[in-house]
């Protein structure tokens, strides 16, 4: 009980409005039921092949895009938290009509224009983050927000999966519902960051957060190591995204009927694991430079999901999950520090949608991929394919790490070491 306290006193003094995202974050993600059963909704619910189901899930995904970079945009420029709600309710929004449309393919334009939405609500709610935070206490910040998601969602996918089978219309009722609550205590708490941010003089930041004036590619041209990092976690997602993917596919092959189930169990599991092990692994992983963390969160991946090709058991499946879910606790806690120690103040939404846009077209491509590669080979070659891109990722990432900062100088670095 000591060492537990130890750890959670690891998220104490942080600004009271982070505390407030989190319980909005806990509460949006328990809620969190559609994307998680997509894939399985897709091709069992309205009965699409592996490759159509990876087209349409592909298509929701580009449809992100036009979002994120009007979202970063416009919340630049008026706000996060405005940009942030707006985006929010109309996402929400789109979940509510194939509630009533039953197996309907028009389920799928719903679902690609909340995809739009959503894709305006990341970078703004990044964004806020870094606005309510500095140093050390950003990456206990985003950590904080990653604990709450998941503690959210160790709940969620189980709540779904049953719903799934049996009450399909509040599979989407239930993830707009818990979203508007979210939004609601966001709207009323939290203040506009982006004034906030403002009002810190550019002398008191560090050097590649100050103020920046001009177009987002010329800022850009100034830290070109934000692209060559977003172009190397292309491949991160592009293996990550299996698991959401290709893996209910070989569940279903495995356990037939009972897939679904074992899926969602297996999604709770890998969220379980993150709220038990989160404030343990930033807690001792915070001395570390990020990158150096997202290192160690790639060979994990490399193992972790390599492995599932030998799955043929439940517990097998957990001991996979439980290694790149460690995995994806380093990344996913250390990646936003990076953008942010990189991120000029003026710029910081539109930063995150450069990154979201790159790295995230890994999430884009990887069902198309993996529904060509299904079927035309055996679900199971999918994982050693993986593994190999992981390795070949992780090599890139090391020389990155060793020609640190590209056209930075060493300076520049050191005042900015939480990059």
């Amino acid at each position: 009980m000591g060492k537990i306290k130890n750890a959670l006193d690891t998220y104490r003094g942080l600004n009271r409005n982070i505390y407030i995202i989190f319980i909005a974050q806990v509460i949006n993600s328990m809620g969190a039921f559609v994307a998680p059963f997509l894939t399985m909704f897709l091709t069992q619910k309205l009965g699409l092949s592996a490759s159509a189901a990876g087209t349409y899930v592909t298509l929701a995904a580009v449809a992100n895009v036009p979002g994120m970079f009007t979202g970063a945009k416009l919340a630049d420029k008026f706000g996060r938290k405005k940009l942030y709600i707006t985006s929010s309710l109309l996402m929400a929004s789109m979940l509510i009509p194939p509630a009533f449309l039953g197996e309907s393919k028009a389920v799928i334009y719903f679902l690609i224009a909340m995809s739009f939405f959503n894709g305006a609500v990341n970078p703004c709610f990044t964004a806020m983050i870094s606005d309510l935070t500095s140093g050390k206490e950003r990456k206990k910040a985003y950590s904080l927000q990653y604990l709450g998601w998941n503690t959210g969602y160790a709940v969620g996918p189980m709540i779904a999966g049953f719903l799934f089978n049996n009450y399909l219309p509040l599979l989407f009722l239930g993830d707009a519902a818990t979203a508007f609550i979210a939004i609601t205590l966001i709207a009323i708490y939290v203040p506009e960051t982006k004034e906030l941010a403002e009002k810190i003089p550019d002398e008191e930041l560090p050097e590649l957060e100050r103020s920046e004036k001009g177009s987002l590619f010329r800022v850009l041209l100034k830290r070109p190591s934000i692209i060559v990092f977003a172009f190397i976690m292309f491949f991160y997602r592009i293996v990550y995204a299996q698991g959401s993917f290709a893996l209910p596919i070989q569940l279903n092959e495995i356990f037939a009927t009972r897939g679904p189930s074992i899926y969602g169990m297996n999604m709770s599991f890998n969220a379980f694991i993150v709220v038990i092990f989160t404030i343990f692994v930033t807690g001792l992983t915070l001395k570390f430079k990020p990158i150096f963390n997202i290192i160690m969160g790639g060979i994990l991946f490399a193992i972790g999901f390599g492995m599932i090709r030998f799955v043929n058991s439940f517990p097998i499946l957990l001991i996979s999950t439980f290694i790149w879910t460690i995995g994806e606790i380093l990344e996913a806690t250390n990646i936003n520090v990076y953008i942010a120690a990189h991120a000029p103040v003026s710029h910081r939404a539109r930063f995150n949608s450069i990154f979201m846009f790159i790295s995230g077209a890994g999430y884009a491509i990887a069902p198309q991929l993996g529904g060509i590669f299904i079927d035309n080979f055996p679900v199971r070659n999918i994982w050693t394919t993986s593994f190999f891109v992981m390795l070949g990722a992780l090599l890139a990432l090391i020389i990155f790490h060793n020609f640190k900062e590209g056209n930075f100088s060493k300076k520049s670095v050191r005042k900015n070491n939480e990059g």
